[in-house]
């Protein structure tokens, strides 16, 4: 099967699990996880209905394909379902924003992307709320709906909005120079969405310049990568390191933070990170 054939299921995976999350919508009990990589985090049960819709599908279509899902029945684990982790595999982040989906904000998003050789080849982002698809395949270019989108191509200015997930702490549990530096002024219009791969797909689309995930899983990055990758975009670790390809061997949850950037932007975002520890 081709990329594109392979968007379009996946596309109709994503509207159907969000029909699923707008039945639980505003009437759900906040669960939390209990395994070492997402100890105290936030879990639905809508989460793990939406996740068995969509694994389920995937299993219909590709059953040879492996699966890593954010969640488990138990909570007690992620999926991790991958016979050849540098093959074909599937990432599912089901809910995208479950505190905002918890409380009642209408910031999430279905996320399924696809993960060949390590690179992520094809993503979707169903903003549920909004019912606004952005999807990408590699080569096919990467679109909102109907329309094909890309990257800012400007230089960074005082109209420049970027996106940060909400928990900024490092993994010392303190706020690195940098984000301090950025809410100290005014010129760039920092936004918090809440969920890292709506922002990213912001900066897809070109509304952002730049969006910063500092706690952010697979799960959060695989399809919002696919999507800022074929819109133009740079995207790497925040060291400057590449991400991918990504050998899933012995994944178990493990934090990925990542830069997603317009290609004006990258260089001065990523120079402010490194130089403000």
């Amino acid at each position: 099967m081709s990329l594109v054939s392979d968007l379009q299921y996946a596309v109709e995976l994503a509207r159907g699990a969000g029909k699923i999350t707008l039945e639980y919508f505003g009437r759900v009990e906040r669960l939390t996880k209990s395994h070492a990589a997402a100890r105290n985090e936030a879990v639905t049960e809508a989460d793990r209905a939406v996740q068995r819709y969509i694994v389920a599908g995937l299993r219909r279509r590709h059953d040879g394909d492996g699966i890593v899902g954010e969640e488990s029945e138990t909570g007690t684990s992620i999926t991790f379902d991958c016979p050849d982790p540098m093959g074909r595999n599937w990432v599912i982040d089901p809910i995208d924003g479950t505190n905002n989906f918890i409380a009642g904000f209408g910031a999430f998003a279905v996320c399924i992307g696809l993960l060949e050789a390590g690179e992520p080849v094809l993503g979707v982002v169903y903003d549920v709320c909004r019912d606004e698809v952005y999807s990408a395949a590699r080569g096919h270019g990467a679109w909102l709906g109907t329309r094909r989108v890309s990257v800012n191509m400007t230089e960074l200015s005082d109209a420049s909005i970027l996106m940060m997930t909400s928990n900024l702490l490092d993994k010392h549990g303190k706020l690195p120079g940098w984000i301090i530096r950025w809410l100290g002024q005014t010129s760039w219009k920092l936004r918090i969405l809440g969920s890292a791969a709506l922002e990213a797909a912001h900066v897809a689309s070109g509304i952002a310049h730049g969006a910063v995930t500092v706690n952010g899983k697979l799960w959060d990055l695989v399809a919002a990568a696919a999507l800022v990758l074929e819109a133009g975009g740079a995207l790497t670790d925040l060291t400057g390191r590449a991400i991918f390809p990504f050998d899933l061997a012995h994944y178990e949850g493990a934090k990925v933070p990542f830069l997603a950037a317009a290609p004006k932007a990258y260089s001065r975002l990523m120079e402010e990170i490194r130089g403000n520890p």
